[in-house]
């Protein structure tokens, strides 16, 4: 009597075997080969009517399993390590292998199921809405700072750059331009903030190259405040001003 199964619910030979080794609930690792070959060649039986290329497919599988269950009778070989070979692995690894990619295709045909469930709305909100920017208390950015302070610290730093300068060479070669973008300052002194959490003003001007970019990053220094995108503070009179990411 032949299996009760139907050809289009099997996507190939591999298919049919993994249903068979289930239905029979057997170990994938220890296949019964003679029962499952036997199965399987009823099965097949049932196919007279289909496409032959697919049934092709099928028939090269059962040509297969009557090679393995024909040398399950033959005494087991031995491999040159002295360990005796087993005729179905190959096939439990082909198994195991589309057994991985079948239950795959089952997460991602899920995970498109889901996505087709979600919709997307496009943005509506008004250009005045998108355009707004909060507004900044500068007295309250600022706190007990004033520019004064600032200013004495900036004329410290520049007279640093201005003594490290040797009287003698400087006078030598070609003296180019330095060209320094207050918008790249900016970005650098903001990311500066974001990976420095506490940094002192003095320490920012003093990690600059020449007097031209210490100018430019306390213009920076100034923007980043107005833009309130840094807090600046001081605990006691003469103390470094701390700035820190807003």
């Amino acid at each position: 009597m032949g299996i009760p199964v139907k050809l289009q619910a099997f996507e190939g030979p591999l298919d049919l075997l993994l249903h068979l080794i289930d239905k029979n609930k057997v170990n994938i690792y220890d296949i019964p080969i003679v029962e499952i070959t036997n199965q399987y060649l009823e099965y097949i039986e049932e196919m007279h009517r289909q496409d032959l290329n697919v049934m092709s497919e099928f028939l090269v599988m059962a040509a297969t399993l009557i090679d393995i269950k024909s040398r399950m009778l033959l005494p087991k070989e031995v491999n040159e390590a002295g360990e005796e070979e087993d005729p179905r692995q190959e096939l439990v690894e082909q198994l195991l292998e589309y057994k991985m990619y079948k239950y795959m295709s089952y997460e991602l045909r899920d995970r498109q199921i889901d996505a087709g469930k979600a919709l997307y709305k496009a943005p509506t909100l008004p250009d005045e809405v998108k355009e707004y920017v909060e507004p900044v208390d500068l007295t309250e950015l600022m706190g007990d700072m004033t520019l004064s302070k600032l200013h004495y610290i900036f004329k410290s730093v520049i007279k640093k750059q201005a003594d490290k300068i040797d009287p003698v060479r400087s006078k030598f070669g070609k003296i180019e331009k330095e060209e320094v973008s207050l918008t790249d300052q900016i970005a650098y002194v903001e990311q500066y903030a974001m990976e420095h959490p506490d940094f002192s003003f003095r320490e920012l001007l003093e990690k600059q190259a020449g007097k031209m970019q210490v100018i430019v990053t306390f213009l920076a220094v100034l923007e980043l405040m107005k833009m309130g995108r840094i807090r600046i503070m001081q605990e006691h009179i003469f103390d470094d001003i701390q700035i820190s990411a807003a």
